[in-house]
This record gives C-alpha cells, structure tokens and sequence, in this order.
C-alpha cells in the first residue's frame, strides 16, 4: 500500500510543533510510559490503524514492554498479565475509542475503577494519549498511510 500523501502533520509544521508540546506534557506527567504505550497499543488495534500498532509495539518494547504482554493486549480481559491499573487503564482506552458504538461511552464506573488507580495528572496524560492516538488513527487510515512508516 502507498500512502495517498504525506502525513498532514509533516505538511502543516505548526500542527507538529503543537502534538509534539502534548506529548512533551504527557511524557512530564509521571505517568508509567508503559501504560501509555499500552493505551497507544489498543485503541490501534481497536481502530484498525497499522502503521500506529506497528509502531506502538516499536515504542513499547523500547520502554521495556515484553513480547509475551504485547501479544496479549487485544485479548487483556482474558490475560493475568496486566495489573489492575493496567487493565482500568485499558478499559478507559476502549470506551473512549468506540464513542459510536455506546451513548455512555466512558461510563462513571470506568472513570471511578481509573481514578483508584491514577492521581489528576496521570488520568490527563491517559485521556490525552487516547485521544492523541485516536486522532493519528484517524489521519493514517485517511491517507492510508503503510505500517512501516515513522514519522
């Protein structure tokens, strides 16, 4: 597959200098890179987005994440590799992915079962790296970017 054009963000630099000063709050966040990664990971995988699964697994093995739990983020719910925060982390990533299929999307259930887990700051960075995730999804299958391709 070949891309339709080159990636909106790399056209526009003023759009890439402002993604890049979210990431910069994300990653001062305090927030596990691991968990990010591991949100990164599953709304890609949720959304069909290839280039942001290959290089989310890229990322998450360079931030210490293991074949054996990448392997197993799609099926999380039946895996006991992840922890509680993990796993209220990867709920939170689901529902606020699939807006469409549910009116309630992110439930006060799955906001509270995050909250036990992760101070303010922490919440921040995993809604910004959802929605940051969810965004990028969105551009590459609009420009049908490859998997393969960094930016």
């Amino acid at each position: 597959m070949q891309a339709r054009m080159t990636n909106p963000a790399e056209i526009l630099p003023d759009a890439t200098k402002g993604i890049q000063n979210i990431y910069k709050a994300i990653g001062q966040s305090g927030t596990d890179g691991k968990i990010l990664e591991l949100v990164h990971l599953r709304a890609s995988q949720i959304n069909g987005c290839s280039p942001c699964v290959f290089g989310g697994i890229k990322s998450a093995l360079k931030n210490g994440e293991t074949d054996e739990r990448l392997h197993q983020v799609a099926a999380w719910r039946e895996s006991d590799l992840f922890t509680d925060g993990e796993r209220a982390a990867l709920e939170m990533a689901e529902a606020a992915t699939r807006l469409a299929d549910n009116p309630t999307a992110v439930s006060d259930e799955i906001w509270a079962e995050a909250e036990k887990h992760f101070g303010e700051k922490e919440l921040s960075a995993i809604v910004l790296m959802i929605a940051l995730t969810n965004m990028f999804n969105r551009i590459n299958t609009t420009v049908r970017q490859p998997a393969g391709a960094t930016w």
